[in-house]
This record gives structure tokens, sequence and C-alpha cells, in this order.
């Protein structure tokens, strides 16, 4: 068949997905927005609650002092395999029993597993890792860097990495998403698999579609997708948002102390420290090949 009779017969199937795809970022868009509106409100209400706080974050200059606690194991950077990132991890209980990776959620880190590397690595060798964009861990600018498939890479590298042919593999939130996707992509790697508050994406997707009120919940999701402006809400008033969001009586830490709170706050003080990690929600909506921000 001729090539022009083929173009024209693709062409309204391609108009079609081209409407469909501005409409659906038309509708992202305007609930990001919105979004923005709403959380610009709470920051500002923060910031005039306690004005000495200011506008921006403190800085943190010097990590507190339970992130060196020796009891949870070794610090070390491991170097990957596909992207030549270095990736930061707290290791302890080598040649002690299979590998027992842990992958953390937002707005954590590997402290977030404390109590399980003290309780398991006299069975195991576990291994608490930063994900690429956080803390210690390279993190790359650029919102490419935080696809699906490059972060199932990055823990491919890691369990291959610590000479590994399979792992017990932890994960919460965000890492849970990730651990849903390596668990089918990567199964020969999974030997068990422990998912803590997390369904994989697309049960998430469809609830969401017939539970309006879980769709109202994830419009934090939507205010990511706005480039600089989340980063600059979040660390008003010295991080009050993540600050709630971290010791909320609900859905925060139980117990958490002022000292295992700056463990958590300590990396997304640093310059640029919580643009990797909203790099990760602002990849939920793109299809492959596309960026709304290019106009592709």
């Amino acid at each position: 068949m001729p090539e022009l009779v083929v173009t024209a017969l693709l062409a309204p199937s391609r108009l079609t997905l081209k409407l469909l795809r501005a409409f659906m970022w038309s509708l992202v868009f305007s609930a990001a927005l919105v979004a923005a509106a709403v959380y610009g409100c709470i920051a500002l209400t923060h910031v005039m609650c306690q004005p000495r706080r200011g506008f921006l974050g403190r800085p943190r200059h010097t990590p507190p002092v339970c992130l060196s606690d020796p009891t949870l194991g070794e610090h070390c950077f491991l170097i990957l395999r596909s992207s030549g990132l270095r990736l930061h991890c707290v290791s302890a209980g080598r040649g002690k029993g299979p590998l027992m990776l842990f992958l953390h959620g937002f707005p954590e880190n590997w402290f977030s597993w404390r109590y399980q590397l003290r309780e398991f690595q006299s069975r195991f060798h576990v291994v608490a890792v930063d994900l690429r964009g956080y803390g210690p861990s390279d993190a790359p600018k650029d919102v490419d860097c935080y696809t699906i498939d490059l972060l199932m890479a990055d823990i491919q590298d890691v369990i291959l990495g610590l000479g590994y042919s399979k792992c017990i593999l932890v994960a919460h939130d965000w890492g849970a998403l990730l651990a849903w996707n390596f668990s089918i992509y990567y199964p020969s790697l999974v030997d068990r698999m422990v998912v803590v508050s997390a369904a994989p994406m697309s049960v998430y997707q469809d609830y969401s579609l017939h539970h309006i009120g879980q769709f109202f919940r994830s419009n934090y999701m939507f205010l990511f997708q706005l480039p600089w402006l989340p980063e600059k809400l979040l660390s008003m008033s010295d991080f009050q948002i993540l600050k709630t969001t971290l010791t909320h009586r609900k859905r925060g830490i139980p117990q958490l102390t002022p000292s295992e709170l700056e463990a958590f706050l300590y990396d997304f003080s640093q310059p640029g420290g919580l643009i990797g990690p909203l790099n990760y929600y602002r990849n939920i909506f793109r299809g492959p090949g596309f960026n709304p921000w290019s106009g592709n």
C-alpha cells in the first residue's frame, strides 16, 4: 500500500490521540493550579503564624547524630552499572543470610528502616538504600532521569552489585510502587516481597477513578507536576508542610522524636534537595517520549 494512503488512513487516529493527550494535560494542569492555590494558602498561613521561620527553609549544616548511629550499619556507596550513578546505602549483617533490601518512600530516606535494620541484621544482610535523587545519592536534575524503567534498573544494579542473584524486597510508598513493577519485570531477582502502604499503580488508578475521595486526597500529586513552585511551597516556614506530613497523628510516623524528624529534613534542606524526589511524581502522567513542557 502506498505510503501516502497509509498516512491518510492513520491521520484521524493520530489526530484523535493528540486531542486526547491535550485534553488530559489540560485536566492535569487545571488540577495542578487548583492544588497550587490550596497549598499556597497553607504555606502562607504557616508563615504568618510563625513569621520568624521566614519564607524559606533553614539550611541544616550538620546532620543529626542519629543518622550516624553505628548500630544501624555501615554507610557506603554503590556505583550502578547501567547509569554510573552512585547510590548511598546503609548495610549490616553481611554474610549472615540472604539479602534483604529496603526501599523508602516520600518524604523519607534510608532512615525509615532503622528499626528493621536493627531487627534483622542478625539473620540477613540488610541494606537500606537512598533512592536516586535522595540524600547523598546522585540526583540528576532532568525529569526524564526518573522514569520507572530507570528506577527499576537501579534496583537491579543494587542487587547484582552487592553480589546477589535475588533478594527479599521490602518497600514502602514510592519504593513499593517500584517494587510491584520490579517483581513483574525482574521476577528472578525477587525471592520474597513485603509491601507497606502501596498498591500497584494500575490498582491505585482504578480505585481513584471510582472513589472521588481518593482523587482529592491525592491532590498533592497534581501540585508536583508544576516546575519549581512545589519546592518553594514545601520549604516555606522551615519545611512546615513536610513536618506536618511526617508527624501527622493518623498518616505520619508514630512517636517521631525531634532528632528523627531532623533526620528526614536534613537532606531536603540541602540545595536542590527536593528536586529529585519531586521528579518521581513529575513522571506519573508522562507517556513515552512526551514532555508537556516542551510542547511535544
